[in-house]
């Protein structure tokens, strides 16, 4: 369905909700799936429109917000509904999640004292919602799957493996790493699976509204184990939290869960940490495809948190069982560098120039945006073909000197500039945010090298724009 069709829709369903003039539909920022989110605003009220084209998972989300809302908790209303044309229309909770709530008033790392109130708040409802709710709630509308078993744990363990691991290029033994699967699902299933699990419980996921945690995007609820959604929580990787409130959060939720059921708390916590790495590893895994494979770049940027999560875990948790090669792939993840692209940022036109070799392929562009141009360096005289100059790049001087002496070197970049100068001149014009720009060569070494060298200089001194230079077989990055 079209873009206009959808949003004629939702204007409809707001003018049949309250009959008012002047209705205003805002886009509102899209997340990791296909759903679209719209504010509509009227003359006196206000909405969200969403457009999810998944129907089961539509499905889903009606019938769980019903049920919540019989409950009492606090969950979006539901308006209208044209379940036809995939579009609802739900009550509109502000724009500060708890998420927000933290990053804008954290103080030298630390959420504020309100912030932490909040948390407690969130973990003490908690167990009404996976214990109380659960009971005559409808699972048979799960999507896409009724629980959280076998196949869903195996699920989230090769998207890490096939997403993370093998997009980074971290070694290990297949077979192996499956044997240390095995294990940690049949671990994981002790834990029972006679709950109601979010599956998604993270504090971009909650809102502030009116004093209150309200929950949103529960959709892809099932039936699961207690500690899943409380592992979301307190070790969201955006998020941050000190691992000392983690902890007092952890038992805080255990005060709250007696009011419902018995359990043993010891066997609880023990459990706890086996799920805090599935889902650090589910995390992962979504990071790598969003990111390295869907490159958009925001989901790079939460990689260095989700490894400093890993790197306490290692430190810092005894497993009751032997997991030998995802124990070493995990360590080899924590002991490297991963050098994420920067954030694009938002009304500046950000020009990523690249150089790169043929036999590797061409550089990815983290923008999402596609285009830019290629330049083949080839044609061009290569110093790479005398011995003097095999241990130097296009950086250092006697390379620079060699092709500054070059009259086709000269001609090549001028008919470069000219190019790149009329594109950042109407990109500008236009508003767009990214341009890429990419210099390949046999190497990568030296031509490559040089000619990125020098149109970032250009562009630096002739434009008022961002550049980020990347010397993809040197892995070496500037910033302009």
């Amino acid at each position: 369905m079209a873009t206009k069709d959808h949003i004629e829709i939702l204007r409809s369903l707001f003018a049949l909700w309250v009959p008012e003039q002047g209705i205003d539909i805002v886009p509102l920022p899209q997340a990791g799936s296909d759903r679209l989110y719209y504010r509509l605003t009227g003359q006196h009220s206000h909405a969200i429109g969403v457009f999810s084209p998944d129907k089961k998972e539509t499905a889903a989300f009606i019938a769980f917000t019903d049920h919540f809302r019989k409950m009492g908790l606090n969950v979006p209303e539901i308006y209208a509904t044209d379940v036809e044309n995939d579009c609802l229309l739900i009550s509109d909770l502000g724009n500060l999640s708890l998420l927000d709530h933290l990053e804008k008033t954290k103080k030298e790392g630390s959420p504020s004292k309100e912030t932490c109130e909040y948390y407690k708040m969130v973990v003490g409802q908690l167990p009404r919602l996976q214990v109380d709710a659960c009971k005559d709630l409808d699972f048979s509308v799960c999507y896409p799957s009724g629980e959280f078993d076998e196949r869903s744990m195996r699920w989230d363990l090769n998207y890490f493996k096939y997403y993370f691991l093998k997009l980074l290029k971290i070694p290990f033994n297949e077979s192996d790493l499956e044997d240390d699967f095995d294990k940690l699902i049949a671990l994981l299933l002790q834990s029972g699976n006679q709950f109601f699990m979010y599956r998604d419980f993270q504090a971009r996921n909650i809102m502030i509204h009116e004093g209150e945690p309200w929950f949103i995007d529960y959709q892809g609820g099932r039936r699961g184990p207690l500690q899943y959604d409380l592992a979301s929580l307190l070790f969201q990787v955006k998020a941050s939290l000190p691992y000392s409130f983690r902890e007092e959060m952890l038992y805080w939720y255990l005060e709250n869960l007696k009011k419902f059921i018995i359990i043993d708390e010891k066997k609880f916590v023990d459990d706890y940490y086996g799920f805090v790495l599935i889902r650090l590893l589910q995390v992962m895994g979504a990071y790598g495809f969003r990111g390295y494979f869907e490159r958009r770049s925001h989901f790079l940027q939460s990689i260095p948190f989700a490894v400093e999560n890993l790197r306490w875990l290692l430190a810092n948790v005894k497993f009751r069982i032997e997991m030998p090669e995802l124990m070493k792939a995990l360590n080899g993840i924590a002991k490297q560098e991963i050098a994420i692209p920067e954030t694009y940022e938002e009304g500046v036109l950000t020009v990523a120039v690249n150089s790169f070799s043929f036999k590797n392929g061409s550089p990815p562009d983290y923008s999402g945006n596609g285009g830019g141009f290629i330049f083949d360096c080839r044609a061009l005289p290569n110093p790479g073909r005398y011995d003097h100059y095999k241990k130097f790049t296009g950086l250092d001087e006697p390379v620079i000197q060699y092709l500054d002496r070059e009259p086709a070197v000269a001609k090549f970049l001028q008919n470069v500039f000219k190019i790149v100068d009329q594109s950042i001149h109407e990109y500008r014009k236009r508003g767009f945010s990214n341009l890429q720009v990419n210099f390949g060569c046999t190497g990568g070494q030296h031509r490559s090298v040089f000619c990125a060298s020098r149109l970032a200089a250009h562009i630096d001194e002739n434009h008022s724009v961002k550049v980020i230079v990347l010397h993809n077989e040197m892995k070496s990055f500037t910033f302009r």
